[in-house]
């Protein structure tokens, strides 16, 4: 959806609208065998639906490109492709690979098959987040075992390996320069065609292995606009609505809105390489200066929680025996420098959060610049560090259902998401430490030391946790609700 950088907010809400309303309108018939799904998505594709980026979540949440494994609501592993899986070794597991599978272009899941689209991903420069810090080769083991090989011990090897960043798709994926799941998925729904940034079709596997679907196909249209998606469903042009903003959910009846706890944080990356926020006194000076409670009653209307740690309410045990900061540096006096905070206008809080938080820091003594732009315009700069502050909506258990791999990817010296730029040896020690300790209640104890550790280094602030409100028509049945949004759209999800 292109539209003009000029429009008012008003106006981009009401071309798209008339996008969307075009493009639903157009959406293939009703079959007697269930009705099309109509599904208005948040964020376009930013690498034309690669597995291999966060796109992956996209086609997990439409059920058309399948794990060897999931998770389930406490994040244990259970099987999917893989019908079962032992620790071989310290540093090995086998994986058995589900019998009579077929992907979407009728070729065979194979042993094969699995190992080279995991290959693929182990290959990829950049690696998938959920790879950050591992090395790891895939071979096959016979015609229905693989065995994954790390070079350090790893016990989260099954949850990695549910992560959507390593689908398993046929080998037509790999054909080109880039990965193409079109075609050669293995779920619910075959995704038929992608109409770049705009649209996308999916029709029903009449023969998928889980049991087929209710519904005939889906319909994706990409919608940035808060205003818009939550205006399709009040007007019935939309049957799922992701991320309805906030300040939308009142608008909406009562009985087409799901509130869920989300292992999301709003956090305030700093700087902690160049810029004034290289000095721990200015970091510690942000932190002093903001007043989250005032962003949770004003900016999400109390939809939100306080943040106490980087880790929040979804995750219950991350509030027993947190340390919370315990060495910060002391806070120095702004003295009127200047700072630049970036962030993006697809989460539709962000930029009044943007607009908050510079005032909170005005009135301590900073001066404070606002870039805004769409994600896709924005996170490069973001990576590289051409921001004093970046505030980023952030899933913490996003990958494996285990914060460990967030907090390499965000905050580890070589983490491939460090906005931060951190280089800080207690943290690099006590993530690894938390990365390498077997799951339980041990590794959840690591794993808030490093929170503790990241957090005496104020490279982060963390605001507040968000809830996710999800819109569904009120003739929508068994829509998933996924605090981890790896699910929306599965084979039991239909429209009446």
């Amino acid at each position: 959806m292109n539209l003009p950088k000029t429009l008012p907010i008003a106006a981009i809400s009401v071309a798209s609208s008339l996008l969307l309303t075009g493009c639903f309108s157009s959406s293939a018939p009703s079959t007697s065998e269930g009705k099309r799904i109509r599904v208005a998505m948040m964020q376009p594709p930013r690498s034309a639906l690669s597995p291999l980026s966060d796109d992956a979540f996209k086609l997990s949440r439409w059920s058309t490109a399948e794990t060897l494994v999931t998770l389930d609501k406490d994040g244990d592993a259970r099987p999917a492709l893989a019908t079962k899986w032992r620790r071989t070794g310290d540093k090995t597991w086998t994986f058995t690979i589900r019998q009579g599978v077929e992907f979407h272009d009728g070729s065979a899941l194979t042993s094969q098959a699995v190992v080279r689209s995991l290959n693929a991903a182990t290959q990829a420069a950049p690696k998938p987040r959920i790879l950050d810090g591992v090395d790891m080769k895939v071979k096959a083991s016979g015609g229905s075992t693989v065995t994954v090989t790390t070079a350090d011990a790893d016990p989260l090897v099954p949850q990695r390996l549910s992560s959507p960043q390593l689908s398993i798709l046929a080998a037509k994926a790999y054909r080109g320069k880039t990965v193409s799941p079109v075609g050669a998925g293995t779920g619910a729904f075959v995704l038929k065609k992608v109409n770049g940034t705009t649209s996308a079709t999916l029709d029903r596997n009449a023969d998928y292995w889980g049991g087929k679907a209710k519904a005939a196909g889906i319909d994706v249209t990409f919608v940035p606009d808060g205003a818009a998606r939550a205006a399709a469903l009040r007007s019935g042009d939309a049957d799922i609505v992701e991320a309805v903003p906030v300040s939308q959910a009142a608008l909406l009846d009562e009985g087409q809105i799901s509130e869920v706890p989300m292992p999301r944080t709003n956090t305030l990356y700093l700087n902690t390489e160049h810029g004034p926020f290289a000095d721990p006194a200015l970091r510690a000076a942000a932190r002093r200066a903001i007043d989250a409670k005032a962003l949770v009653k004003g900016v999400y209307e109390g939809r939100a929680d306080v943040a106490r740690g980087l880790l929040g309410p979804a995750l219950p045990w991350a509030a027993k025996g947190r340390d919370g900061r315990t060495k910060t540096a002391k806070a120095g006096d702004p003295g009127g420098r200047s700072i630049t905070i970036g962030t993006f206008t697809d989460r539709a809080e962000l930029p009044e959060v943007a607009t908050v938080l510079q005032q909170q820091l005005r009135d301590a003594g900073f001066k404070v610049k606002l870039e805004v732009r769409e994600y896709a315009n924005i996170e490069s700069d973001a990576l590289k560090g051409k921001f004093d502050a970046f505030i980023l909506s952030r899933a913490t258990v996003l990958d494996s259902g285990d914060p460990a791999a967030y907090l390499h990817s965000d905050f580890a010296g070589d983490g491939s998401f460090n906005i931060s730029q951190l280089n800080d040896k207690s943290v690099d020690t006590t993530v690894r430490k938390a990365e390498a300790t077997a799951a339980g209640d041990a590794r959840r104890a690591a794993i808030l030391k490093a929170e503790t550790a990241i957090l005496n280094t104020d490279a982060a602030i963390p605001m507040l946790h968000e809830r996710v409100i999800q819109g569904d028509a009120t003739d929508v049945v068994g829509s998933a609700k996924d605090p981890r949004e790896r699910e929306l759209v599965t084979n039991e999800t239909y429209v009446k």
